[in-house]
């Protein structure tokens, strides 16, 4: 039978607590408290003694120092089956502790809030993870509870006189120690991130939310973590309304559909197969843009996945309805149609309300990670801001290395407002504006990668392939005859001319790429053979 003579209560999320302490008080045992937790229990009406009562000792240097005392931490740490330990606790007047309720501060939602560094620092807790850690070490005699989610248990046990089993303590502990090690982990990045954009030492606390039913292919075992420091709307975030259990390639495919849709102010869809746009489609209206999406390569649409960056409306759910599609991840959506949508079972409707409003401020992650066996590879967003308003393009028909150089730099800066057009013709505006739109997509396309682009509407996509013209003549076989009038965007440059004239076979009648390849006055030669406008932006968009 385990008995709890003498409890301590430390917590900062105070849900269940009071429910918890009475069911104690009523068991026998004598309950010690601090500061906003005493108060609450107190005006509860239940019996509470203050831990500087307990101690002798008061609370000083603003609450700094409350718990930090030997009568506290010798009733943790004292093992009851070793003598010489109890003598020392007797001849000290230190009883023993047999359960610590603490739950910390969360220091992640601190940082958060941007707050001065002296602010900030302040919000560090000290005895909280000193008295868990201490109680943690001595499991076996010290039930430690950082998780209201097991106080239903753990009095269950009590009243029924349950002996709690150490394999029970044991998991108590590892809480704990997940725990303090996502603490300090918080507190270790935020000191790291004020001196340096990659530290020395990298560390990071990750929560398990689900495992999955396998991973990429069936004999591969799978779970799914997620950051609780995560800046921008995710796919960890959004919560599931409706269909199966997510399968890894999923989440997969719905987080690339998320980074897309988040590039534009405008209502935009996007539809993912494999990692890869099959299209994307921004319109004023959140349904037409989803159907020029998904008819963009309906062939290929089957069993996607779909991100849309507005409410799914009725419209949207009526054209979906007859379709076999594996994910819709939205800000939310019409009671109208989440009903039709979930007339299919298996169909997966996820909600992301902080999804709705992200264009408006677009905080993103800072870096990206890449992990290969024996060490994690991260680098600097891909996030260049592409804005119509803000481009400026001057004439240039003999580009010089200098002239990339100087297009690359700007764009180091954060947003691309120069480009060059090397060409005869110059682009007219609408080319222009499908142009960034194209690119703005074109960065989330597996390298090798070439697109077509018309009226905001992808309409011939060439991914992931070794060789460029390999992508231009996939994204012309895509486009089935529809090129004729459109832009082209290519994630790199154009070593040859081939591409140049498979481009012009399909009808394009303007190309934006990088620029930089020492052949470039073949490819602007090309172009102005075929009558083709022709624009450098300076800006690679590889992504592997």
């Amino acid at each position: 039978m385990t008995k709890i003579k003498k409890a301590l209560i430390s917590v900062f999320d105070k849900e269940g607590i009071v429910e918890f302490a009475k069911e104690l008080e009523k068991l026998g045992t004598e309950i010690l408290s601090t500061g906003g937790t005493a108060k609450k229990l107190k005006q509860e009406g239940i019996k509470v003694t203050d831990v500087s009562e307990y101690t002798g000792f008061p609370e000083m240097m603003d609450g700094r120092v409350k718990t930090l005392h030997p009568k506290i931490f010798g009733g943790l740490l004292a093992l009851r089956g070793n003598k010489e330990h109890m003598e020392q606790a007797r001849y000290n007047n230190v009883e023993m502790i047999g359960l610590v309720v603490v739950n910390l501060y969360p220091f992640e939602d601190t940082v958060k809030k941007n707050l001065s560094e002296e602010e900030t620092i302040e919000m560090i807790d000290v005895g909280g993870p000193s008295m868990i850690r201490a109680a943690s070490k001595n499991y076996q005699d010290v039930l430690v509870v950082v998780d209201p989610n097991d106080y239903g248990w753990i009095i269950k046990d009590l009243k029924e006189g349950k002996k709690i089993s150490i394999e029970k303590r044991k998991e108590l502990a590892k809480k704990v120690f997940e725990r303090t090690s996502a603490y300090d982990s918080a507190i270790f990045n935020y000191l790291s991130d004020k001196h340096a954009l990659f530290p020395v030492k990298l560390s990071s606390t990750l929560n398990k939310k689900q495992v999955m039913r396998y991973g990429e292919n069936p004999y591969q075992d799978a779970a799914f973590y997620t950051d609780p420091n995560a800046k921008e709307p995710g796919v960890g975030d959004s919560e599931q309304i409706s269909g199966k259990e997510l399968s890894y390639n999923n989440i997969m495919d719905t987080d690339g559909a998320l980074e897309i849709v988040k590039e534009f102010v405008e209502p935009c869809a996007a539809v993912i197969k494999h990692a890869n746009p099959s299209g994307v489609s921004v319109d004023k209206d959140i349904d037409k843009a989803l159907e020029k999406a998904y008819m963009a390569d309906p062939l290929s649409a089957f069993g996607c996945v779909i991100a849309l960056n507005r409410n799914c409306n009725k419209k949207c759910a009526e054209f979906l309805q007859d379709k076999f599609i594996e994910v819709v991840i939205a800000p939310d959506f019409d009671k109208e149609a989440a009903d039709l949508l979930m007339k299919k079972q298996n169909r997966r409707l996820l909600k992301l309300p902080s999804l709705k409003d992200f264009y408006k401020n677009k905080e993103k992650e800072l870096l990206t990670t890449k992990k290969v066996v024996g060490g994690l590879l991260l680098q600097t967003r891909n996030f260049p801001e592409f804005n119509l308003d803000e481009v400026k393009i001057k004439k240039n028909p003999n580009p010089k290395k200098e002239d990339i150089d100087k297009l690359i730099k700007k764009a180091k800066e954060g947003t691309l407002k120069e480009m060059i057009y090397v060409t005869k013709i110059e682009p007219t505006k609408e080319q222009i504006k499908d142009m960034i739109f194209a690119m703005k997509v074109c960065r989330h396309v597996k390298s090798n990668s070439v697109l077509y682009a018309k009226d905001l509407v992808t309409i011939g996509i060439g991914a992931g392939q070794m060789s460029r013209v390999d992508a231009t003549i996939i994204a012309t076989r895509k486009s089935e005859g529809k090129a004729k009038g459109a832009v082209m965007v290519s994630d790199a440059f154009f070593p040859f001319r081939d591409g140049i004239d498979e481009a012009a076979k399909a009808g394009i009648s303007s190309i934006i790429q990088p620029g930089g390849s020492i052949r470039d006055d073949e490819v602007i030669k090309a172009a102005d053979e075929h009558n083709i406008s022709m624009v450098f932006s300076g800006v690679r968009l590889f992504i592997h």
